[in-house]
């Protein structure tokens, strides 16, 4: 039968400082290996796994910082050496630290083996092509059709009064829409809601967009001329 009251637990103090020690040691020393990983794949977070004779190592890093450090044994459970969480066991800590000199040398021989890698890597590109002419051509045809579009608006909102409106017709049975305000066009679309903006105030439409209805836009504007016509032919028909 146990004596009451029962002998004290052991202080696991000392073993646990220890511990802390050791793994806050390694953070810093692995955290290096995690900065330098960083800077070689060029990007804010990754892993790499390095293999020594007695397991596989892997190392994960966020912004540039240990985020983990894992020692995964040929036998046996994996021990996080490093984490985000509780701190590992000592025993399975020791198991691991005894591999850790290889761990760096593993990584060490791998920034080695990249050394030169990029030697014969040449400089000389191709020239690139100036897209000046294009642009050009593209302004050219957009500024006329602004120009006609923004006269269209002028001449509407004179009949129509207000400060906005719109005008609209099928070419070639696709809806065309020219929505107006004071200032003038506001925009030229074609195709419904979700269609082609050919004029807009954001950025223009492609090279291959602009061919392709720039040539219809003179149908729209002969379907805008005859709609002045019927009205001009309904009021001839009033009498005072």
């Amino acid at each position: 039968m146990t004596e009451w009251p029962p002998a004290d637990p052991a202080d696991a103090t000392a073993v646990a400082q220890q511990r802390d020690e050791l793994v806050a040691a390694v953070r810093d020393h692995a955290g290096q290996v995690a900065y330098q990983l960083a800077r070689l794949e060029g990007g804010d977070y990754g892993q790499a796994d390095i293999e020594t004779d007695r397991g596989e190592w892997t190392v994960k890093y966020e912004g540039g910082d240990l985020e983990y450090l894992r020692f995964s044994p040929s036998r046996g459970s994996d021990t996080y050496v490093i984490s985000t969480k509780q701190p590992p066991e000592p025993e399975p800590l020791a198991t691991a630290l005894a591999d850790y000199d290889a761990f760096v040398e593993g990584f060490n021989d791998y920034v080695a083996s990249l050394d030169g890698v990029l030697d014969d890597v040449s400089t000389e590109f191709p020239e690139i092509a100036t897209t000046d002419g294009v642009v050009a051509e593209r302004d050219r045809v957009l500024g006329r059709v602004r120009e006609i579009c923004d006269q269209i608006a002028r001449e509407l909102q004179r009949y129509e009064g207000g400060d906005y409106g719109t005008f609209t017709s099928r070419i070639g049975g696709t809806r065309w829409e020219l929505k107006w305000d004071t200032d003038g066009a506001s925009y030229l679309r074609v195709g419904g809601s979700n269609g082609l903006y050919l004029l807009s105030q954001y950025e223009p439409p492609s090279a291959a967009d602009i061919r392709e209805y720039a040539p219809q836009f003179a149908d729209f504007v002969d379907a805008y001329n005859d709609h002045v016509d019927e009205l001009e032919s309904d009021l001839g028909t009033v009498e005072l």
